[in-house]
């Protein structure tokens, strides 16, 4: 009986190393964008030790986004290594000289293991991108978008690797905000599924699993909250000051609803909510808020506008 234990150990410890050895080990990244989300991610990658290329279509943006790094992992350095300022700029320097930069996906995703996406949300430019960048990419590379509404399985049927393609929802400020979600598509395999999720870990993060449900986990449970909350206030129940200090005060939120919703751009808030409605009509969770459509019309998209539900300026 003990003989047969061990043998069944040892075959169940096998089976493990072959399963293990079989997920990929992404050392090579490419990042798609150079916005605020893309060279977070960038960032995050290269700091702990990935060699990384940020992609977009102009010099100019990627200057930009360089600068944005440069000036971010300096004020991460500031407060990592107070006591050692000799260690900090080290950190940058290695950070640094992990990551270059390109004008031309197409010519360096050959040798990427893993290509991550994080352009605007509009799911014919995603989808085109990723289907160009499929025909140039190795056969190994896994394909991810970093987007936080639109359906991952519209993008992976863009391309020939659907086994190979997956959603790597980061959350905004990349550097310091732990969690992801990891977004399986009915067709993502298991392997690529695993790698993604020690992809995470190795950056620092708290990976979460979700499937390709419409906002998935995160933006599924808060934009609905937020548009109640719209919705609370249309009706004069409450005034907009008000549900805010009951949120912050009475739930612990940091933020209250209007606040986070003017931070986060009603334009935003609004694109989810549009998108949401347009694929389930009749969830009565997706449906449009009348007022807030009417500031988005009239510019007023929030802290960044200046003016949303409240003003700034």
């Amino acid at each position: 009986m003990a003989f047969v234990t061990r043998q069944f150990v040892r075959s169940m410890s096998s089976s493990s190393a072959a399963a293990a050895a079989k997920k990929i080990l992404i050392k090579h990244v490419t990042v798609i964008g150079g916005g605020l989300m893309g060279a977070g991610i960038a960032q995050v990658a290269a700091a702990t030790g990935h060699t990384v290329v940020l992609v977009d279509q102009t010099e100019d943006i990627l200057a930009k986004s360089m600068k944005g790094i440069e000036d971010s992992l300096k004020r991460m350095a500031k407060k990592k290594f107070a006591e050692n300022p000799k260690a900090g700029d080290e950190f940058i320097a290695k950070t640094l000289s992990c990551l270059t930069t390109s004008t031309d996906a197409a010519s360096i995703v050959h040798s990427t293991d893993l290509v991550v996406e994080a352009v605007v949300e509009n799911l014919k430019l995603k989808n085109e991108l990723f289907q160009r960048l499929d025909k140039f990419a190795a056969e190994h590379t896994i394909f991810a978008s970093n987007t936080s509404s639109l359906q991952i399985t519209s993008m992976a049927n863009a391309t020939t690797r659907q086994d190979r393609f997956a959603g790597l929802h980061f959350f905004n400020p990349v550097p310091m905000m732990k969690l992801v979600e990891v977004i399986k598509t009915p067709m993502t395999s298991q392997k690529t599924f695993e790698s993604l999720i020690d992809f995470c870990k190795t950056l620092g993060k708290h990976p979460v699993s979700c499937k390709d449900t419409p906002g998935f986990i995160v933006n599924r449970l808060l934009v609905p909250y937020l548009i109640e909350a719209v919705r609370l206030h249309e009706r004069g129940d409450a005034s907009k000051e008000d549900i805010d200090t009951a949120m912050k005060l009475g739930a612990g939120y940091p933020m209250g609803p209007f606040e986070l919703l003017d931070y986060v751009g009603l334009d935003t808030t609004k694109f989810i909510l549009d998108g949401w409605h347009e694929m389930d009509p009749a969830n009565p969770l997706f449906q449009p808020s009348s007022s807030m459509n009417n500031l988005v019309a009239q510019k007023k998209m929030g802290k960044k506008s200046g003016e949303g539900f409240y003003k700034y300026k």
